[in-house]
């Protein structure tokens, strides 16, 4: 498995606690947060963008476009209210998934 394949399962989840913990960001921001958190992954913009239109329609996140002051359209990006409820169900989610695989590899 990849960086890349590990990464693409858990991308919501890592977008939803950046946006939760750092409030509005645009793309660049959360793809910056991303990796300046981690030492391994890496976001590539053809991950992201298709993973934020997914969340946000499903509801979890809403986009607000703005003109930057290079007088581009971009997109800023918050957490909603369902989007924290998702985000506690992910988390104990990726904690449940990850204390059952470290259980694995210590007792094989």
């Amino acid at each position: 498995m990849s960086k890349q394949d590990a990464l693409q399962g858990s991308l919501p989840l890592l977008v939803l606690k950046i946006l939760e913990r750092r409030g509005p960001l645009h793309g660049y921001g959360i793809t910056a947060q991303i990796e300046a958190l981690s030492d391994l992954l890496r976001v590539k913009e053809g991950s992201l963008y298709p993973a934020l239109h997914r969340l946000e329609d499903a509801g979890w996140v809403r986009a607000k476009w703005t003109t930057t002051e290079n007088k581009r359209r971009a997109g800023v990006y918050d957490i909603t209210p369902v989007g924290r409820k998702q985000l506690q169900q992910e988390e104990s989610r990726w904690t449940s998934v990850a204390a059952a695989i470290g259980q694995v590899l210590r007792k094989a």
